[in-house]
């Protein structure tokens, strides 16, 4: 059996430079998020986040993101699971994105508040018909009984919603405004790329290399 001591990479596909990089963080990101999808990667839509519970215990799961502009960083969730729970009391979180066939990782960190009503009704208007349904019969992050619950919950709400389900009143996006953004680039003898962008103190984004 391989020993975990002795699983190693090397990273040798590309590099991050300052002439190279944007100077727009939310530019940069684009241009690696577009990357990732020509390479057709496996969900590169797909980012970790972070959130802290009351006592500051910290937990992550998956996510994925559905829109950016210069509001933040978009994705949607039931209000009531843990993360909705732990984001309402501690609003401040941390994204992840690892692209790890090309080398790269984005971290993003910020606060998060929620999306209005009305964007998160377009949005889940467009979600396809068991999504919707799915969002009434899961109550996230619940202890329940068996997988049996879930299916009498999906049944009992296609029968009492048809084509048109509304929106659950618990269910809805959220979105992260950045005051931090890394950029990662794998590079030889572990010598990686590392650039962060930082608010200074008239909101203008401070561009600096970090030690790997």
């Amino acid at each position: 059996m391989t020993s975990l001591a002795d699983l190693r990479k090397s990273y040798e596909r590309a590099e991050l430079s300052e002439a190279a990089s944007h100077a727009d963080p939310l530019v940069q990101f684009a241009h690696w998020l577009a990357e990732a999808i020509a390479a057709q990667l496996p969900e590169p839509n797909a980012m970790t986040l972070a959130t802290v519970d009351s006592r500051m215990r910290p937990s992550t799961r998956i996510v994925l993101i559905k829109g950016y502009d210069d509001n933040g960083i978009t994705w949607f969730s039931n209000y009531g699971s843990r993360k909705g729970q732990e984001l309402a009391a501690n609003p401040c979180a941390a994204l992840q994105f690892h692209w790890v066939e090309l080398e790269r990782v984005v971290r993003i960190e910020g606060r998060v508040d929620k999306i209005s009503e009305a964007e998160s009704d377009d949005y889940f208007a467009s979600r396809p018909l068991d999504s919707r349904i799915g969002a009434w019969a899961s109550p996230q992050s619940q202890v329940i009984d068996s997988r049996a619950v879930l299916l009498a919950n999906a049944a009992r709400y296609g029968a009492r919603f048809l084509l048109q389900p509304p929106r659950p009143p618990h269910w809805g996006g959220y979105r992260l405004r950045p005051d931090t953004w890394e950029f990662w680039q794998g590079r030889k003898s572990r010598l990686h790329d590392r650039l962060r962008y930082r608010l200074d103190s008239e909101q203008r984004w401070l561009r600096e290399r970090l030690a790997p």
